[in-house]
């Protein structure tokens, strides 16, 4: 963790403090992977860190406050998603590998996030702008980008690039959040990631990927 941070009552945290805080929301984070958001308490948190509930109440002013700390945490990463669309090339063997890059690094970030990805889903889902203004955040790192690059190719007018690009957002982040479901209706787990290059790489170009090397 870098740059100065409070307390609840506005006091500079030194780097005892500071591990503390971060202790306390790698721990949260952990437990989000492992039960529903709902169920997580204050109390739960701070003995999963070695701590106190007053401790965590230095901090953080409620569960929901260090949740939303972990999702920033999530939108930070997801800014690096943006290198892997803008200036790249979607022409030929360049653009299947542009393709393939998108959808291996945007699978592997969702990975990597997934329990505070569900937890910002569902707080959208159930209208928490803040949870709103979250997911749109991470979804625009990809879409903007990408929307720049269908401009460019300007190969539609029928259907807006803004709405292209963030149909095929949707669909990675539908597909990395269900590969379960997805299993059990037949697409097996190796096969993703070829469909998605395919169907991203159609999207943007309006043609098939170059053949594999």
């Amino acid at each position: 963790m870098t740059g100065q941070v409070t307390t609840v009552d506005g006091r500079v945290a030194g780097r005892r403090g500071q591990a503390t805080r971060q202790k306390l929301l790698d721990c949260l984070g952990k437990m989000l992977g492992t039960s529903p958001y709902r169920d997580v308490k204050v109390i739960d948190v701070a003995r999963k860190a070695g701590t106190s509930p007053a401790t965590f109440y230095q901090y953080f002013p409620d569960v929901e406050a260090a949740v939303l700390e972990i999702a920033e945490g999530a939108v930070s990463e997801s800014a690096g998603l943006a290198e892997l669309v803008a200036g790249r090339s979607w022409a030929g063997k360049a653009g299947r590998q542009t393709a393939e890059e998108l959808v291996d690094g945007f699978l592997t970030f969702w990975r990597r996030n997934d329990a505070i990805l569900r937890v910002i889903d569902l707080g959208a889902a159930e209208g928490d702008r803040r949870f709103v203004r979250i997911r749109t955040r991470v979804q625009g790192a990809v879409v903007k980008p990408l929307t720049e690059a269908i401009d460019e190719l300007g190969r539609t007018k029928e259907v807006s690039a803004a709405a292209i690009a963030g149909s095929l957002v949707t669909m990675l982040s539908a597909t990395a959040s269900q590969p379960k479901s997805l299993q059990s209706l037949g697409a097996k787990q190796t096969e993703l990631k070829p469909a998605l290059t395919l169907l991203v790489h159609l999207g943007v170009t309006g043609r098939k990927p170059a053949p594999a090397s």
